[in-house]
């Protein structure tokens, strides 16, 4: 055993990403000192996502004076890598954690487009915008905003639309959009293909979780449909079915519809940005995991999305994850070579984090006990 990639994602509640890439490097030294170990922690569009690109790629986090997702002032931060790529989470200020009040009619992006901001001041080339975790429905309005875009309602007065007001927008004027953007690559971290209205879109799926009842869900999912037409009529863009614009309240129709942001699934921005076809193709194997693995697994998720990336490689991958639902087989036939589950014994699951730990590293030690015995026998 060579080199072996770690790329497990959080089992969410218990172990991070981060404390689950130490806990099996520790079992892979311990019988394999001599191995290349890289670690990855993965997070894949919400929290934690800009503290997984630096431990991958090297950079720094920056901190920012910007506004909260009620226009509070806050201090946010994101991630600088060392290729000049910006990695800014949505949920860092206008997160649903931070909102002292759920109500998605009055909450802004505003802030998220301050942190894009002060990024392109200190040179970023590219922006990752990764889009979980929102408190907001405003169709990226505000973020838009805070980077130059001005609307106006019926009567030509200027103002920074919410989720409430989203209606009121008459004109659109994105000729001060910042210029700094037309030169950058931009990318959103999208894991959900929902469209910015309707049954499926934005309002009527997510806007219950951030405090709205089914009157201001229909308020809502109308303001986003208003703004849909809108950009279409004045910005020649059509995100009215785009896949996966109904994303943080339509923010990903708004970043694709006002700068041109690429919505692409966040493993794979992940994968794309460590340059994973070279980091893993002298592997001897990779490991990732999950607190659970079922059929949302199966749909673009970190192990279903490593796995078949690796397929392509010949690198077999090993799944580690707390427990497996019935039907998960089907994770075979996306490049992952065996599924390990880490709960020791028939009982109800306790989500104490130090237990989960434990588990981990039980489960994990034996497979590679199993590694290092197989090696001793073909020496």
């Amino acid at each position: 055993m060579n080199k072996i990639l770690l790329m497990p994602d959080s089992f969410k509640g218990t172990v991070t990403s981060l404390e689950a890439c130490g806990i099996m490097e520790k079992c892979i030294k311990a019988h394999f000192p001599q191995c290349n170990v890289i670690s990855i922690p993965i997070a894949d569009g919400g929290e934690g996502t800009a503290e997984s690109f630096v431990c991958a790629m090297g950079g720094r986090i920056e901190h920012v004076s910007c506004k909260g997702p009620l226009f509070e002032d806050i201090t946010a931060c994101y991630a600088m890598l060392q290729d000049s790529t910006a990695v800014i989470e949505l949920a860092a200020a206008a997160g649903i954690t931070l909102a002292k009040e759920l109500d998605p009619r009055r909450t802004t992006t505003y802030g998220v487009g301050q942190l894009v901001r002060a990024a392109l001041d200190i040179g970023a080339k590219k922006i990752i915008l990764a889009i979980g975790g929102s408190a907001t429905n405003d169709f990226g309005c505000g973020i838009a905003a805070a980077l130059g875009v001005r609307f106006y309602d019926r009567g030509g007065k200027e103002f920074i639309p919410t989720g409430g007001t989203l209606a009121e927008v008459d004109r659109i004027d994105a000729t001060h959009a910042d210029p700094r953007l037309k030169n950058a690559e931009l990318v959103c971290m999208c894991d959900v293909t929902n469209p910015p209205y309707g049954p499926m879109g934005a309002a009527h799926v997510f806007a219950p979780q951030k405090g709205a009842d089914a009157e201001c869900v229909e308020l809502l999912d109308a303001g986003v449909k208003h703004l849909c037409h809108k950009v279409n009529a004045e910005l020649g863009t059509d995100v009215s079915d785009l896949r996966g614009g109904g994303a943080a309240g339509a923010c990903g129709a708004g970043m694709h519809a006002f700068f041109g942001f690429r919505l692409q699934a966040g493993i794979d921005v992940l994968l794309d940005t460590v340059n994973f076809e070279k980091l893993a193709a002298d592997a001897d194997m990779i490991f990732t995991g999950e607190g659970r693995l079922d059929s949302q697994t199966l749909g673009g998720k970190v192990v279903s999305g490593i796995g078949n990336r690796a397929k392509a490689l010949g690198v077999p991958v090993v799944a580690v994850v707390g427990g497996a639902k019935e039907g998960c087989e089907a994770i075979y036939e996306h490049g992952v070579t065996a599924v390990f589950t880490t709960n020791r014994l028939a009982e109800p699951f306790d989500p104490n984090p130090e237990k989960c730990k434990q588990n981990l590293a039980f489960a994990f030690d034996n497979i590679i006990r199993i590694l290092n015995w197989r090696k001793q026998l073909w020496e």
